[in-house]
């Protein structure tokens, strides 16, 4: 098993032990996390991500599908799934309050790896999907013609 695939497999076990501590640490200080909901640079940022979503989401897990290592990038394919029972941001700046709805949400994330750290990490899910399953109906403004 390739080096980036354990740390895939650490990752996801420290993310569903909800351990920032242990979480930060498969990052590089100057790493980079890309996320729907916006960047992270650095530890405390990617930190400060993850503490939203466990929040938001205090029981989510994640489930790991598929793993592939080639050349320094990892590609995770995912499950989340988890009960909204804290606040949670939504698009436009809001804030959700706890709907105790579930969710079960699929993606994949790329991981660059340098050694055993990640430095660039980016997190992909269908946004539309996980804001229906909270009942958040989005509004679009659709230009007059």
């Amino acid at each position: 098993m390739s080096e980036g695939s354990q740390i895939g497999d650490a990752l996801t076990d420290a993310i569903n032990d909800h351990t920032l501590e242990e979480i930060v640490r498969f990052y590089s200080p100057q790493a980079v996390f890309v996320a729907p909901g916006g960047i992270a640079e650095g530890r405390e940022q990617i930190a400060a991500y993850y503490e939203h979503m466990f929040n938001g989401f205090p029981d989510v897990r994640a489930t790991l599908w598929r793993k592939i290592t080639t050349g320094g990038v990892t590609m995770l394919e995912w499950t989340l799934t988890g009960t909204h029972l804290g606040p949670f941001l939504v698009p436009g700046g809001g804030t959700l309050d706890a709907t105790g709805r579930g969710i079960t949400v699929r993606g994949c994330s790329t991981a660059n790896m340098d050694g055993d750290l990640i430095v660039t990490h980016q997190f992909y899910f269908d946004q539309l999907e996980l804001f229906a399953a909270l009942g958040v109906r989005l509004n679009a403004d659709v230009p007059e013609a």
